[in-house]
């Protein structure tokens, strides 16, 4: 496993984006049965000892926290620090105390940003950054050409951010909440008489075969929540040279686009929409929303990232 370099060990503040979070239900019920108020789950996990790695174990990848301890190597934070971190998908340890996070994906987090605001970035917000300027190439600062862009599922936490940076682009923005609607495809062609440039697909339940006609001659469609299906269909248009792509997206979480994330929240440009918050002795309730929204999103009802704080 790649070495990401030193780590900080962190105490609870605020966890969030439970909505982007991958949990081991077994493994949650279990930790807070043990600890009634939830408030001394130990979770002080090394990515080097995730191939030993005992269930259960406590989940959660998007943190807002207060440095406690730094290790040694660590340069640029110290005990008492307010941080934003993202804690990987190996190592997580969100809904718990004390969590570990890797030096290169942990942001100071200035007063202006509160806790809950912080919580809300790293997945969501990178994931909506990721497909906005790498994948669909908008520039945030306005300076590229003006591009169509549709989002789908815009309710969502990464719907949210996606409409956001793509108003930061200077792009023509077409957004959907619905995502399973019977009159979609008729929708999309009297929505504008343009085509899109791309689509940032952030729901499930719509085939290429819906987008392909509505897509310039070169858009594509990132999709970001690619079905087997759709991993099929992005590789036969690469090998078939097709203009229009199908782009499966998965995050590639960088320290520097999170400490930009954050900056943006500072200046008040970006802003975390927050569904709901939880205490921590409700993370299972937490939890229980998350799957209720993700039903909700495909509706349109489901609005942000659900919080859980201590």
């Amino acid at each position: 496993m790649e070495d990401d370099g030193p780590v900080l060990a962190l105490e609870a503040a605020c966890i969030g984006d439970i909505q982007a979070m991958v949990m081991d239900f077994e493994s949650s019920t279990h930790s807070t049965a043990s600890y009634p108020k939830a408030q001394k789950q130990a979770a002080y996990i090394q990515p080097s000892q995730i191939p030993d790695l005992q269930l259960p174990r406590a989940q959660g990848t998007d943190v807002a926290r207060e440095v406690v301890e730094v290790r040694s190597g660590v340069k640029n934070f110290k005990a008492g620090d307010k941080v934003v971190a993202y804690l990987r998908q190996f190592s997580r340890g969100g809904l718990a105390e004390f969590a570990v996070a890797k030096e290169t994906l942990t942001n100071p987090r200035p007063p202006e940003v509160s806790a809950a605001e912080g919580a809300g970035l790293p997945i969501a917000g990178l994931t909506a950054h990721m497909a906005l300027t790498q994948s669909a190439g908008v520039k945030l600062d306005g300076s590229g050409p003006r591009k169509n862009i549709l989002i789908t599922s815009a309710s969502g936490s990464i719907g949210q951010f996606a409409v956001q940076f793509a108003k930061l682009g200077n792009t023509h923005v077409t957004s959907t909440c619905w995502a399973r609607n019977m009159d979609f495809g008729l929708s999309l062609k009297s929505l504008s008489g343009q085509k899109y440039d791309a689509v940032i697909h952030c729901t499930t339940g719509i085939p290429w075969s819906t987008f392909e006609p509505n897509l310039s001659a070169n858009g594509n469609v990132i999709d970001l929540t690619p079905s087997p299906g759709a991993l099929v269909s992005s590789l036969l248009k690469k090998l078939t040279f097709s203009k229009k792509q199908l782009v499966p997206l998965l995050l590639a979480a960088k320290g520097e686009n999170l400490d930009y994330l954050v900056k943006l929240v500072k200046e008040g440009k970006l802003k975390t929409v927050i569904d709901s918050k939880y205490p921590l002795s409700k993370a299972e309730d937490a939890w229980a929303n998350k799957i209720d929204g993700h039903c909700r999103a495909l509706t349109g009802h489901a609005t942000g990232t659900i919080i859980v704080e201590p």
